[in-house]
C-alpha cells in the first residue's frame, strides 16, 4: 500500500523531505536535505497522497500491520493478502509488524520496505493503526 506501484524507497522517489512527510527533519536520507522537526503528529492529508490516494504512509505514526513477523519474505503470499500463521493458545501474542516510521524518527525508518517486529500489546505515543474497509457485494453506485 505504501509503495503504490513504485519501486523506490519512498513512493515519492529516492529520498524524502519534510515537505512530503512528518518525520524528524534533523536527519536526512540519501541526498535529501535537512528539514523541519515538528515534534508531534500532524493532521491527516496535509502532505501529498501516494499514487493510490493514501496519505501519511511515510512518517507521522508507526502503523500496526495484520501480518505476523517473518525474518524474510520466503513463503509470503503472492496475492497481496496478509501473511498470518496459524496460532495455538500458547502463541496468541505472535509478533506483528509495525511500518511507516513516525514524527520522532529519522527518514530511514520511514522507507517503504522498513518493518519492525513488536508484540501486539506494545503501546507507545508514536504508534497507531489504519482501518481499511473494502466494499463488499454489489456495486455501491445505484
Amino acid at each position: 500500500a505504501c509503495r503504490a506501484g513504485s519501486s523506490t524507497p519512498f513512493h515519492y522517489g529516492a529520498t524524502l523531505t519534510t515537505d512530503l512527510a512528518n518525520y524528524n527533519g534533523d536527519y536526512t536520507y540519501g541526498n535529501g536535505p535537512k528539514g523541519e522537526y515538528r515534534g508531534q503528529t500532524t493532521p491527516l492529508g496535509i502532505f501529498p497522497a501516494n499514487g493510490w490516494g493514501l496519505h501519511d504512509m511515510h512518517g507521522n505514526v508507526w502503523e500496526w500491520c495484520q501480518d505476523h513477523w517473518h525474518v524474510d519474505y520466503s513463503g509470503a503470499p503472492a496475492d497481496g493478502s496478509a501473511w498470518e500463521d496459524e496460532l495455538s493458545s500458547e502463541d496468541n501474542k505472535k509478533t506483528r509488524l509495525l511500518r511507516g516510521g513516525s514524527w520522532n524518527d529519522d527518514p530511514r525508518y520511514c522507507r517503504s520496505a522498513y518493518r519492525s517486529p513488536y508484540q501486539p500489546d506494545f503501546v507507545n505515543y508514536i504508534v497507531g493503526f489504519r482501518v481499511v474497509c473494502l466494499p463488499q457485494g454489489p456495486s455501491l453506485n445505484p
